[in-house]
């Protein structure tokens, strides 16, 4: 059976590689605990100076987590679910908190989880493939893996508008934003493996040293990014205190050069869970005010609740499992959500 993670010690460089090609390279509970056993490991190795994280296949660096899984622990009263989203915090976390150099290369789809793990890492490399996102409303979930912290240190309103929406951003839109650091291209990749691992690392210069060998990877043609022209409208449209009042907002924009994509986010809206949506804009308020381990404490007091009260069963039956993509949101409407019951996932919640 072919490993699902590989690792690769080759000092001076860590190397994690997601290997479910076939599946988009998506994590399970095993390749979290591989990774988290490694990063350990690698943490007193005065052998290793940097981790490099990166994935097989040109389709998907990670495009989220096992949901089937996750679906099937529920409805055969297992923990797995539990289980595998505990371990994965702690997985974010440690990346979040390494003291080494860390290092993504998102080529391909990185969603959802895998943006948890990307995200955790302090250069983030994108290649012209790349999008990039936290779907989790289209399957009746809310950004999780500690998207409520890394979502709202984006500029302006751009956490509302990725979580409640959950579109995704290509290469060029995640450097604009800050969800990536660097861009190089593909067949680049290599290249950069290589001078990591060829590289001097002194212990005072490291960062300075990166910088230097991406500055000598060959330039990546990248079109000129969309976001920064509808800074504006998302600030304007996404500041809205609802999920109802967002959606009205982007009905009325009048400006013509921006009317077609406000439509197009309100017409996404109705695809998505109106619970979802709302718990998501919630998360992103709160998540404003607290620090990494706040959000994480947050997400996980929502993710205890949601097996049961949320529509992410329901979103991947209709989307995973049965394929009807007839999902059954509760409530159905937006205009049927009750500010009681989006607080009540809420209720109880100490930072502390």
């Amino acid at each position: 059976m072919t490993a699902q993670m590989l690792v690769e010690r080759q000092p001076p460089l860590g190397r994690l590689i997601f290997n479910r090609p076939a599946q988009l390279n998506s994590l399970t509970l095993d390749m979290g605990r591989i990774m988290h056993r490694h990063l350990e490991q690698w943490l007193n190795d005065p052998q290793m100076h940097a981790v490099l994280i990166s994935a097989n296949g040109e389709r998907a660096f990670c495009a989220g987590g096992d949901l089937r899984a996750l679906y099937d622990s529920y409805h055969n009263g297992e923990r797995l679910h539990f289980d595998f989203l505990e371990e994965e915090y702690a997985l974010d976390l440690l990346l979040h908190r390494y003291p080494k150099p860390t290092i993504s290369l998102m080529d391909g789809l990185t969603l959802g989880g895998g943006m948890g793990v990307a995200q955790a890492c302090r250069w983030r490399i994108v290649t012209e493939r790349a999008r990039l996102g936290m779907p989790e409303v289209g399957i009746g979930y809310f950004p999780d893996v500690l998207g409520s912290y890394f979502l709202t240190r984006l500029p302006g309103r751009l956490a509302e508008y990725l979580a409640v929406t959950g579109v995704q951003l290509d290469a060029t839109d995640a450097l604009a934003c800050g969800l990536a650091t660097h861009a190089i291209t593909s067949k680049a990749q290599m290249q950069l493996i290589e001078a990591l691992q060829q590289n001097d690392w002194q212990p005072d210069e490291q960062p300075q040293q990166i910088e230097q060998l991406l500055a000598e990877l060959p330039p990546v043609a990248l079109h000129p990014a969309r976001l920064p022209a509808r800074m504006e409208a998302i600030d304007r449209h996404f500041s809205a205190n609802s999920v109802p009042a967002i959606r009205e907002s982007l009905l009325g924009e009048n400006n013509p050069a921006l009317r077609d994509w406000a439509q197009e986010c309100a017409s996404l809206m109705l695809q998505r869970s109106p619970l979802a949506m709302a718990v998501s804009l919630e998360l992103m308020h709160r998540g404003r005010q607290l620090d990494l381990q706040g959000c994480a404490k947050l997400e996980l007091h929502l993710i205890y609740q949601w097996f049961e009260r949320g529509d992410f069963i329901e979103g991947v039956r209709a989307l995973i499992i049965d394929k009807d993509k007839q999902p059954q949101w509760n409530p159905p409407r937006i205009e049927l959500l009750e500010a009681a019951h989006i607080d009540s996932f809420f209720a109880g919640f100490d930072p502390q």
